[in-house]
């Protein structure tokens, strides 16, 4: 049959999983969508999946993993985008929008290491590989003398690297080794108060054309409205403070009944200086909470604050 939704999608196995979660979650709640058929998954590569011999902050920052697919939603060859939302830009296209959040996986990162049992645990002068500038700065601020380079590749490959001894140690995000059914792979987790998590990590977020009517009705029905209250108050931070992949930038909103905490962080690259404030409210506020947040963090910002810094080590 002609497929009546098509879902865009990275290639990654994590991506992939992101996206048959998604697609099972519509056959789960309209029966024409169960159909053998009804929904293809179309996968992409993209610019971001294809530059793996520097970080993306040298190669120009989060938009690497989305512009491809949503091009494809924008001449129509897909219906609906699934994203990583810690990988979307915090401006969309004109004519896309996120309409739907699946419920949120664990927000947490998790250490790998043959060699130590935790962060603190590693010895002097070890290097830690990982992609992420949020990582390498905390991992700097709370262990100056440790080395970072720059591991690149999807979950897997990085810790193949890992097992090869091309690094010491690295993190991963909890959510994708829960989708990936890899959790039982890392040594340990990291807890929030350890490492403030990336905006939205652990958060699929649906994209799709604004006037697309018939599509726009299957995918709402998915969302997730704590999902969508907590991410919006974490990207409220980050589009106040004009984050990017070159902006280490950490943020996590946790619900409890009506009431909302939020923590946000930023740091320089190298660790050296940071600045952290919270917020406690109603949910119904997640957004004035996030720019709120944001606006504080801005205002404390010493001038050129990440200027002159080159956050890029060797890559692996």
């Amino acid at each position: 049959m002609k497929a009546l939704l098509r879902i865009g999608t990275r290639g990654s196995p994590l991506a992939l999983a992101q996206a048959i979660e998604t697609r099972d979650r519509l056959a789960a709640a309209f029966p024409e969508l169960a159909e053998a058929g009804a929904v293809e998954i179309v996968t992409f590569k993209t610019e971001g999946d294809r530059i793996l011999d520097r970080t993306l902050s040298a190669a120009g920052g989060k938009g690497l993993f989305t512009k491809e697919i949503e091009q494809a939603l924008l001449d129509g060859s897909v219906d609906l985008a699934v994203h990583s939302m810690k990988d979307v830009p915090t401006a969309l296209p004109d004519g896309l929008d996120i309409i739907c959040y699946l419920p949120r996986e664990d927000h947490r990162d998790a250490w790998f290491s043959p060699k130590a049992a935790s962060l603190d645990e590693l010895p002097e002068g070890a290097l830690v590989g990982t992609a992420s500038l949020r990582r390498q700065a905390i991992v700097l601020m709370r262990r100056p003398d440790l080395r970072i380079a720059a591991l690149r590749g999807n979950v897997q490959t990085r810790l193949r690297k890992l097992e090869e001894g091309l690094v010491d140690a690295t993190l991963l995000a909890m959510a994708g080794l829960n989708r990936l059914g890899l959790v039982d792979k890392a040594t340990g987790v990291l807890s929030e108060e350890q490492m403030l998590p990336a905006v939205a990590q652990g958060a699929i977020g649906i994209e799709t054309r604004i006037g697309d009517d018939r599509t726009n009705a299957y995918v709402r029905a998915l969302n997730c409205a704590e999902t969508e209250l907590r991410v919006t108050a974490e990207r409220g931070v980050l589009a106040t403070l004009d984050g990017s992949c070159r902006t280490p930038i950490a943020a996590l909103a946790l619900i409890n009944g009506d009431a909302m905490s939020l923590k946000a962080l930023v740091i320089r690259p190298d660790g050296q200086q940071w600045f952290m404030t919270g917020r406690a409210g109603n949910k119904a506020d997640a957004l004035a909470m996030g720019i709120d947040a944001g606006e504080e963090l801005k205002s404390k910002l010493p001038a050129a604050f990440f200027a002159g810094i080159n956050p890029d080590g060797p890559v692996v």
